[in-house]
Order: structure tokens, then sequence, then C-alpha cells
């Protein structure tokens, strides 16, 4: 009986009583490590869902605000854009009325022919007569980015397009042919006009232009013409005709009419006066 008294009060080893007392002693004992992990991980989950939730919660409540700013920001743009357009319509309307007052003026100036000649060149009036008709037009293909070979470095992806420098070249070619008046789309070109390009653009005083580009010339139509086509310019643009596909066409016309320039003025320059002598 005292055999079965002692496993009964004695049912672990002694052992094992000694190595979980000396693991208490070490601090290791208590809960396992792996469990401890796993509550570790639980515990930053649970963090980092507070985390989201609470920046989900802030993005919420400032979204109202962000979406208020947007259109504000978008009123203020068309109010701007609209008053930049009511301005130029402005200062296209005083720029007529400013043509219309110099062409006045110069009407009523001298003995009337050496104003009208003035008027005439300098593209304050507008006027007609005989001359040639130059449609300048890109290639076929440009649209859909034709194989032809590249020319220079013009900034250009597409080569069959035609460029601010081939018409600068066509409208010289023509005042040296003897044209009195240039238009390019519409537009006269006077002493101070300015062909620039902007982008894939063609610019004649700053306002932009879409081919086909038409130039009317008045002047003696049939010399015009030859002249023209003969001379360096009209080489040069046969030459972009033949090499990457741009279509030109030349016409002699017997009554052309040209309208007057926006504006014309001058800065700088004086008129010179003659002073007699006694």
């Amino acid at each position: 009986m005292s055999l079965l008294t002692n496993v009964m009060d004695h049912s672990l080893d002694d052992g094992y009583a000694q190595a979980a007392e000396r693991r208490r002693a070490e601090g290791s004992g208590g809960m396992p490590k792996t469990l401890r992990a796993k509550l570790g991980l639980a515990a930053g989950l649970v963090l980092a869902a507070l985390v989201v939730t609470v920046g989900a919660a802030q993005a919420r409540i400032a979204a109202p605000a962000a979406a208020k700013e947007r259109e504000e920001l978008i009123d203020r743009i068309d109010e701007e854009t609209s008053a930049a357009d009511g301005l130029e319509k402005d200062v296209d309307r005083l720029r007529g009325d400013v043509g219309t007052r110099q062409r006045e003026a110069l009407r009523h100036s001298g003995d009337g022919d050496p104003s009208d000649l003035v008027a005439v060149l300098s593209g304050a009036v507008a006027v007609r007569g005989p001359g040639v008709r130059l449609v300048v037009n890109d290639a076929k293909d440009v649209a859909t980015g034709g194989d032809g070979e590249a020319r220079g470095t013009s900034g250009f992806s597409d080569t069959g397009r035609v460029r601010d420098r081939d018409m600068q070249r066509v409208v010289n070619g023509l005042w040296a042919a003897g044209a009195e008046a240039v238009t390019v789309n519409g537009q006269r070109l006077t002493a101070l006009s300015a062909i620039r390009a902007a982008g894939d653009a063609i610019l004649v005083d700053n306002k932009p232009l879409v081919p086909p580009y038409t130039v009317l010339a008045v002047g003696d139509g049939q010399r015009l013409s030859t002249r023209f086509q003969n001379g360096s310019d009209g080489l040069y643009l046969h030459a972009l005709q033949e090499s990457y596909g741009i279509r030109t066409g030349i016409s002699v016309e017997d009554d052309l009419r040209l309208p007057a320039a926006p504006s014309v003025i001058v800065r700088t320059a004086q008129p010179k006066t003659e002073k007699g002598t006694s």
C-alpha cells in the first residue's frame, strides 16, 4: 500500500519538477514562444488595420473639401479664359478702329496719289486686280506618317508637312517676281508681317493657319507666274513636290480681291521732312 500511496502522491517524476522549477527561475516559463509570436503578429495586424481605418476616415472627411477646391479652381480658370477672350475681342476691335483712322488720314493727306500708293504698298487699304493664286498643301500621307526622307532639322515628325520656312520662301519669291500685294489664307502681309512656326502650326502675324495654304498675289498675272516658277523659290517648291509629295498648284487670275491688314502700326520710324532753303 505504501508503494501505491507514493505513486499517487508523486505522479510526476522529480526530474520534471526540477526542470520546470529551473525554467521558472530563468524566466523562460509561462507562455510558449510560438504562441507569444502569434499574439505579437496579431497585435501588429490589428494596429495596422487601425491605422488604415483612421486614414480612410480622414480621407473621406477631406474629400468634399478637395472637390470644392477643385470646382473653385475650374470656375476661376473659366472666368479668366472668358476675360482673356473678351480682351482679345477688344484688341481686334481697337486695331480695326486704328486701321480705319490710319486709312482715313492717308486718304486726306497730300494730293491723294502719293498717299494712295503708300496705303496700297503698306497694306493699309484693300486692293483688287489681276495676279496669281498659289495653293500649297501637305502631302497626302501626312496624317498617317509618310515614309518620306527626312529633310533637315525641321522639328516636324512628318516629312510631308509644309513648314514655316517653306512659306517664307514662297512669299519672298512672289515679292521678288513682282507681286504688289500678298495674302496667306486671307492674312494681308505688310513690311511688319512675320511667318513663324509654333509646334506643327504656321503663324502669320501670330495667327495660326491650317492647310491648305492659299497665297494670293496681285500683279501682272502671267509675268508674275512665269517669273516665280522659273526663279529659285519656285524651283525650290517644285523640288518639295517631287521629293516629299507636297502638293502645289498655281493659276493666273484676272480679278483678285485682297483685304487690308488689320492694323499698320509703326512705333519707331518717322517720315523725313525736307526743309526748303531761302
